[in-house]
């Protein structure tokens, strides 16, 4: 007997044939015998003659048990048929069982695999967050004390915590900006810790040192240029600070507020990328060079004041360049471009002021300035807008080989001393409104004006151009 496990999925099933099924064949086959042989022999009864009835009935007997041994093989063929096609069967389900079988470990051990795979994840981010919680506690406990350092009433001890902010930040790139206010508030303080006493009891001054320390700590991480020191992305906020002798020269500036800043002795703005907006109003001034500057935002000193003298030679101004009401002392912008628009509006200048060679692709104005000694806009290019209104030239101006490609507006200007546009060029008639020069001057006037007596001290310009 042949047992097989069933799969509820399945619908043939193997089953076992019962035992009776067998006797039921036997004794059908024996039953068939019968009654062949049963209506042979009353064939052969009918027949007549002896010999002939006997050999009938020989026959007759013959042909029932080939019946019977016929019917008997029959169903052995057919049992011998059966059990071929269980075999088959119950081979093709031994092969579905272990299919299914290997299947069903194959699942488990991928879902074993994958609950050892989450568990490794999930203790490796336990580990990551305590990892991360400890360097937190370690970066806020570093930057505790270093914070207590820098507001320590010794000079030294100070210092000490500027060099370990520094650190702090060097290690930590997301610590950078934090520290980097932290140093502007340091710096936006007023000089409270001056006048500290030392070991002897004699009063010496050392916070210029100090400050000079943190300042060199912020621009030292602005260089592009070398990779590892610099601190990308970080913002100065440098507004109402003092600076001493402030050198940020090759920096790469973003956003930088001076605003207000005080700004002593020499400062170089050298050589500096500044991105976003550069931001120097009411900024006040020694010396100042900020050759080679280059900006891709806008630059505004509004109200701003240069004691001293300010270079901007060889700039590159991508933005907007605000100077309304501010005053120099002396200025140089030879060979300087400007891309966007320039506002010099009621901006003065005591001293000598050059724009030779420079180049202002957008509009320019400088209207109600003043120029109180030599101005200089030697082979200047105007490509838009260039409006002088209402501007005083007290010393000199020269505008000699100057080029003009748009509209020029000289209304009301007045010329003091000398004025020269020898060779300028003017591609449209300028607005000469108004415009007078000193009367006991020689003068060189553009192309198509003239100039006639106003009073003895004056000269007024006339366009004679018909």
């Amino acid at each position: 007997m042949l047992f097989a496990v069933a799969d509820p999925k399945r619908t043939d099933d193997l089953r076992v044939m019962p035992w009776w099924y067998v006797l039921i064949g036997v004794l059908l086959a024996i039953a068939l015998g019968w009654l062949v042989l049963d209506w042979l022999l009353g064939e052969a009864d009918r027949a007549t003659g002896v010999d002939t009835r006997a050999t009938l009935r020989v026959d007759a007997i013959r042909t029932g048990l080939t019946v019977v041994a016929g019917t008997g093989g029959g169903l052995a063929l057919l049992l011998a048929a059966r059990r071929q096609w269980l075999s088959e069967r119950a081979q093709r389900h031994q092969e579905f069982v272990t299919t299914r079988d290997h299947s069903h470990r194959e699942r488990i051990q991928a879902h074993t695999e994958q609950v050892a795979t989450t568990t490794q994840q999930h203790q490796e981010e336990q580990t990551r967050i305590a990892d991360y919680d400890a360097t937190q506690r370690r970066v806020t406990d570093l930057f505790t004390k270093a914070v207590d350092l820098l507001g320590s009433d010794k000079a030294a001890v100070r210092l000490g915590g500027l060099y370990a902010l520094e650190r702090l930040a060097q290690d930590n790139a997301g610590q950078r900006q934090t520290v980097v206010a932290v140093v502007c508030a340091y710096l936006r303080m007023s000089d409270e810790n001056e006048g500290d006493p030392d070991d002897d009891g004699a009063t010496t001054t050392h916070e210029d040192e100090v400050r000079r320390s943190a300042q060199r700590l912020l621009t030292r991480h602005l260089h592009a240029d070398l990779p590892d020191s610099y601190w990308p992305e970080v913002r100065l906020d440098l507004a109402g600070t003092r600076l001493v002798d402030f050198d940020a020269s090759g920096c790469t500036l973003i956003d930088a507020d001076f605003t207000g800043a005080r700004l002593i002795g020499t400062t170089r703005l050298t050589g500096v990328h500044a991105e976003g907006r550069l931001t120097l109003t009411r900024a006040t001034f020694g010396v100042a060079a900020f050759d080679g500057l280059t900006t891709s935002g806008e630059f505004v000193v509004d109200d701003a004041v240069f004691g001293g003298e300010a270079t901007f030679d060889r700039a590159q101004f991508g933005g907007e360049v605000s100077a309304r009401r501010a005053r120099f002392a002396s200025a140089s912008f030879s060979e300087t471009v400007f891309d966007k628009t320039v506002t010099f509006d009621r901006a003065t200048f005591t001293d000598t002021a050059s724009f030779r060679n420079a180049t202002f692709h957008s509009g320019f104005s400088i209207e109600r300035g003043t120029f109180a000694a030599y101005a200089g806009f030697r082979a200047a290019t105007f490509e838009d807008m260039a409006f002088f209104r209402w501007t005083a030239f007290e010393g000199d101006a020269y505008f000699e080989n100057a080029v003009f490609h748009g509209a020029v507006n000289l209304g009301r200007a007045e010329f003091h001393t000398r004025a020269s546009f020898a060779g300028a060029t003017m591609r449209r008639r300028p607005n000469i409104d108004h415009v007078r020069a000193a009367a006991n001057q020689t003068h060189v006037w553009p192309a198509g004006t003239t100039a006639e007596k106003e009073d003895d001290d004056w000269i007024v310009l006339v366009d004679d151009r018909p």
